[in-house]
Formats: structure tokens, sequence, C-alpha cells
């Protein structure tokens, strides 16, 4: 959700330095690629490790309170966002919300925007015990849609959720966001691409690739029966 479907990520970045620069301090680019992508314990160490404090929960806390007064009044869509999931629907597939999130702000956020209809399963970090890179969130919104893992695409902006894709097993697809791809995600992607607009491209091609090759039936077609995981980060 924030940088794959929302264009959020940026809101979180811009809190996260508010609060470190209220406390005197500066955030190296270092924080941003350790945050994304990440929830609970996890979090609290990076937090604990760049705002040197012993608990980061209050900060996450802190954090969360702004970000949630701003998603109140707007939440801002990627561009391509309604298209793809227009594509998806349209061509019969699962399509599921997997998030680092809690579900209360997952389900603010879609209702905000009006897509809660869109997606047929939601997960949320608050749910699972181990946050991304680890597939536990993934994995249960696989297990709601009653799907394969390996069945399933997952769209990723951030390494640590790539990361978390492969290891569920799942077709993991990047668009990039804040973060650059890095050399060691390159051959355990399935696709990386510099929008949404460009990989719906890729799928309509690998669908329509399919279907000439025989794979007419749903039932029968395993592309067909794939659930769509859409990444939302808490940071």
């Amino acid at each position: 959700m924030d940088g794959t479907l929302f264009d959020t990520e940026f809101i979180f970045q811009r809190i996260w330095n508010e609060i470190a620069g209220e406390m005197g301090l500066v955030l190296p680019d270092s924080f941003k690629y350790e945050i994304c992508g990440t929830n609970g314990a996890v979090m609290n160490g990076v937090i604990e490790k760049y705002y040197h404090v012993s608990d980061g929960q209050v900060i996450q806390n802190e954090c969360r309170r702004r970000v949630d007064k701003i998603f109140a009044r707007y939440v801002p869509e990627k561009p391509g966002c309604r298209e793809i999931l227009h594509f998806f629907r349209e061509h019969g597939y699962k399509i599921a919300m997997g998030s680092s999130s809690r579900i209360t702000r997952i389900e603010g956020n879609l209702h905000q925007t009006g897509l809660r209809d869109a997606f047929d399963a939601i997960a949320g970090g608050d749910e699972v015990e181990h946050g991304k890179p680890e597939p536990d969130v993934f994995l249960l919104a696989a297990s709601r849609l009653g799907v394969d893992p390996r069945d399933c695409y997952v769209f990723e902006d951030s390494p640590n959720g790539v990361r978390a894709g492969v290891k569920a097993g799942m077709r993991t697809i990047m668009v990039p966001d804040l973060m650059p791809v890095t050399d060691d995600l390159i051959p355990i992607a399935y696709g990386i691409f510099k929008n949404l607009s460009e990989a719906q491209e890729f799928l309509e091609k690998e669908y329509k690739e399919n279907q000439d090759s025989g794979m007419t039936s749903i039932a029968s077609s395993a592309l067909a029966r794939t659930a769509v995981l859409l990444r939302c980060a808490e940071s």
C-alpha cells in the first residue's frame, strides 16, 4: 500500500525526520533503508539505533499518531493504482492486501480511497509474529484467500518486502519507490518495473501468452487462480 498503491512513503519519511529534528537529530540516508518495510520489534530496533533511545515504541507510536492524522484527511494514490486493480478484477484474480501496517490503518486507508471492495482479504502486520523480511504476512494473506502461495504474485517497493515475498515462494514483482534496486534483488525478483503501468503491461502480455498457449479455462489456469498481494508497509 504505502509506496506501492499509495504515494505515502514520503509522508512517513517526513514525519520520521520531523520527530528526529525535534530531538536535535539528523537521520542519515541509511535510516530510510533500514526502516522501510519493517514493523513491531524490528522497527523498534531501528528506531532505538538511530534515535538513541532505549524504547523505540514511544517514537513509533508518535509517528503513527501524526501519520494517522494526515491520512484521515487524504491518502494520495500512485499513478496506475486503479487501473491495475481493474485489470486483475476483470481477469478473475483474487486480490489481498498483505501489509506491515496495523489492520485498522489498512482498513482506514482503503475506505478513505474507496478501494476496500477491490480486496477479497486483508492481512496486517499486527496479526503475525514476524515482520518482513520474514514471509508471515504474505502467507497469512494467501491463506485467507484460500490459495497456494506458489500461485501468488506479490507487488513490493522495498528490499525487505521483496525478500519476504521470495521467502513465501511467491512471484515477487518490485516497483521501486524511495529506495533503488540493489544487486541482490535482480536475480530473485520475478520482475522489476519503473511503475505500476509498466508492470501491468508485462502482466497483460503474460496473460495473453498463457491464453494463446491453451490456458483458456479459469478453473484450470494457474495464472487465473493467482492471488495478487499488494504490499503495505508501516514506515
